[in-house]
């Protein structure tokens, strides 16, 4: 039995998204029907076009959302909603009902009935939550094409392949940072927990096997806390940099307080060595940036 069946690949051209139709066949549930995005820009996910790219990434996709961690995966976000969104009432319930069996919802007769519906679909996305849309399936409860959404069970900030936190690790991050919003300067909830090296600088040998036995000062060392749209923004800077080599610039203001506005040509592109080429760019580390552009306005 093929445990991925591609189907085919389709464009949401009003969201700027894409997607995969795809068949998971795993041995609990034979065979799971759903939609993987490719390009999706809330979790800063952009697949190329390219059969072994979009392989590798299924593959991923196909190992988080198996059917056996669904309860397990339903127990974490009901952690989030209950102690990060108490208040959002009308946006959960959008979401449970997506989460029941996580398949096709459709918009006019599965969802609640809310004339903005679209706004609580969009609110779900900015909480870090993957989700495909059909701007024509058919229903068989409306009998006519009409628009369906469907969850994923991924991480919330999508899935990278890297270090990973259990739910306990990420609220001992969250609060020894303060819910602290580096960007914006300001406490806030539902926050994600940003790398300040980027992802895109690793190699091989740089993701640690395990977070558990990480100190209060490693962690104040290597993460920062960014909404998901600036931590969306803050991957195309890096993607850029690492690209053309030219440094990313930060609320529009070309300092640096170590290193030039481009890339050091004598650090290497990748691995942990290159975390030094990062240093003194302001998306690598907000609040050192920060400080020291003001010890520089007041000296």
């Amino acid at each position: 039995m093929t445990e991925i069946t591609k189907i085919k690949i389709r464009n949401h051209t009003k969201a700027l998204e894409k997607y995969i139709d795809v068949i998971f066949s795993y041995e609990s549930k034979p065979q799971y029907h759903t939609s993987v995005p490719l390009v999706y820009r809330e979790t800063g996910t952009e697949i190329a076009e390219d059969d072994d790219d979009i392989d590798a990434y299924l593959c991923k996709v196909y190992n988080e959302v198996k059917p056996t961690g669904w309860q397990e995966w339903k127990r974490e976000q009901k952690i989030f909603w209950d102690q990060e969104k108490p208040r959002a009432a009308e946006t959960r319930a959008f979401f449970d009902e997506l989460a029941k069996d996580f398949n096709w919802c459709c918009v006019s007769c599965t969802l609640p009935r809310n004339p903005n519906w679209a706004r609580r679909i969009q609110a779900i996305k900015g909480f870090g939550y993957t989700l495909a849309t059909n701007t024509k399936r058919r229903c068989e409860t409306c009998r006519k094409n009409k628009t369906h959404i469907i969850l994923l069970p991924l991480k919330r900030g999508g899935i990278t392949g890297y270090e990973t936190w259990t739910p306990k690790l990420r609220s001992r991050i969250v609060d020894l940072l303060g819910s602290f919003d580096a960007f914006e300067a300001k406490k806030k909830e539902g926050l994600l927990i940003d790398h300040k090296f980027p992802e895109i600088r690793w190699d091989a040998n740089t993701k640690r096997d395990s977070l558990e036995g990480i100190t209060d000062n490693q962690i104040r060392q290597d993460f920062q806390l960014l909404s998901n749209q600036r931590n969306q923004q803050k991957r195309e800077v890096c993607r850029n940099c690492f690209q053309t080599g030219e440094r990313g610039v930060i609320y529009g203001i070309p300092f640096f307080y170590e290193g030039k506005d481009t890339w050091d040509p004598s650090v290497p592109a990748t691995g942990k060595a290159a975390e030094k080429g990062c240093i003194g760019c302001g998306w690598y580390d907000i609040n050192t940036w920060r400080s020291e552009l003001n010890k520089r306005l007041k000296g």
